[in-house]
């Protein structure tokens, strides 16, 4: 008989290992490794992993970016930048019950009103069940087909055969190929049917959208090269205590990567959020200290979000300092500066900071935001009223400049702020006629004075 070769893989990551390891190496994760069988290069339909391409000149070859395929969310088309690219794979990840599947629902119930066949296959649930989800949506269209179906030659017979415009895996982790005896989920089973999906989509032009687990941490399961072979990487993010989604493109071979999109759960379903920015101003105190308004950047555009902070005296010997939605490093960095530059000695006090509404900021324009929103609550004195902060903020003390100041600027102007803090090395030819008042500030040293 022919010897059966194996290998050890990560479940988390996909690492592979001669052996068996109690922590994986790549991701650190304990108990991970499970015994793989590895497929020989002679096996297999080697003819479905083949294009049969010859070479061509590129200027010979014909591409329109208006084919694009709208999903009918313009939401989603703004992280998708534009639309569905025909042949592309859109990997979705997010966390368990964070409405993936119906988000995709809606986006094939879209596309199916207009008279576009689409191909819902799911692994996870029943017929009853999705037909009981698209009722509660209002997915009634008889362009949408459904199909439960796990064996990976299956669903790709039906594809043959139906030949739908959109095809949704839900879940790539549940679709096993017969050809590998390892059991859907592993790491080779996971590659095995993206690798044939992803090449049937590059051959036919039918984009498809493979639903994703995400491990403990939040990262994509199965092997990291899956977020290499996809042209699209979305990540569903979201707080079980607060109603709104995001939409955020991670990778995006076709469009601008960080884009986000905004939703808001209901009843039936999810809802776009036109104005991001009013929904996470819409419960803003008044004359609160510590709370202070940054216009930040996530993609192409600007949302204003409010970022609170509570400085007390710490009751212990050692203070604590608890973020959420922003870098813990990064408050601590800025901490030391303003303690040094500033002489605001933070060094005995128990630092909060929260960015309300639940999400989650990561760019240098907020460094500004959260110095102010420290001083204001350390001093005990609120914001001036009508007033937004962001700059960045070196080891120095100096106050940087950073892209797309007008793009924020008008988006402050529009929720009706009159007063901005900013890095005072703007051009001012550069400066939008916004009617906003303008403090341009070198160091944290000019801070205080115009921000009370």
């Amino acid at each position: 008989m022919k010897k059966i070769k194996t290998s050890f893989f990560c479940q988390s990551c996909g690492h592979a290992s001669s052996k068996w390891l109690g922590k994986c190496p790549s991701c650190g994760g304990w108990n991970q490794f499970v015994e793989e069988e590895i497929r020989e290069a002679s096996e297999g339909p080697s003819s479905e992993l083949h294009l049969h391409e010859a070479p061509r000149p590129i200027a010979d070859i014909v591409a329109d970016e208006k084919e694009r395929l709208a999903t009918g969310l313009a939401e989603m088309d703004r992280v998708l930048g534009g639309g569905v690219v025909p042949g592309s794979a859109v990997l979705v990840g997010g966390d368990p019950g964070i409405g993936k599947s119906t988000l995709l629902l809606q986006v094939c119930q879209r596309i199916a009103e207009r008279g576009l066949k689409v191909l819902y296959c799911s692994g996870e649930e029943s017929a009853r069940q999705i037909k009981l989800r698209g009722k509660r949506i209002g997915a009634d269209s008889d362009q949408l087909l459904v199909f439960v179906e796990i064996a990976l030659e299956n669903i790709l017979a039906e594809i043959r055969r139906i030949e739908p415009h959109v095809v949704v895996i839900d879940s790539i982790q549940t679709v096993y190929a017969s050809n590998l005896s390892s059991a859907p989920g592993s790491v080779g089973q996971v590659r095995e049917a993206s690798e044939r999906l992803i090449l049937h989509a590059k051959k036919t032009g039918i984009p498809v959208f493979l639903v994703g687990h995400v491990t403990k941490d939040g990262s994509l399961a199965g092997p990291k090269v899956l977020e290499h072979m996809v042209d699209t990487v979305l990540y569903f993010e979201g707080d079980s205590g607060h109603a709104y989604r995001i939409v955020r493109g991670i990778k995006n071979r076709f469009g601008p990567t960080n884009e986000i999109g905004v939703f808001e759960m209901g009843d039936d379903g999810l809802k776009e959020v036109a104005n991001p920015s009013a929904l996470f101003l819409s419960e803003r105190p008044e004359k609160a200290a510590g709370s202070v308004v940054v216009p930040s950047l996530e993609g192409t555009r600007p949302i204003l979000v409010e970022i609170q902070s509570l400085v007390i005296p710490t009751s212990f010997g050692m203070p604590r300092r608890t973020t959420i939605g922003v870098d813990h490093n990064r408050v601590s960095l800025l901490v030391a500066v303003m303690d040094k530059v500033c002489g605001l000695h933070l060094s005995g006090h128990d630092i909060f900071i929260n960015v309300a509404g639940g999400v989650k900021v990561d760019e240098p324009a907020v460094d500004l935001g959260l110095v102010a929103s420290m001083a204001s609550s350390f001093l005990d004195r609120p914001v001036a009223q009508g007033t937004v902060v962001f700059g960045e903020v070196g080891l120095t003390g100096e106050v940087r400049g950073i892209s797309q100041m007008e793009t924020r600027l008008k988006e402050a102007a529009r929720m009706g702020f009159t007063r901005c803090i900013l890095p005072a090395g703007t051009p001012a030819g550069r400066r939008p006629e916004s009617g906003i008042e303008m403090f341009g500030i070198r160091s944290l040293r000019d801070l205080l004075d115009p921000l009370f």
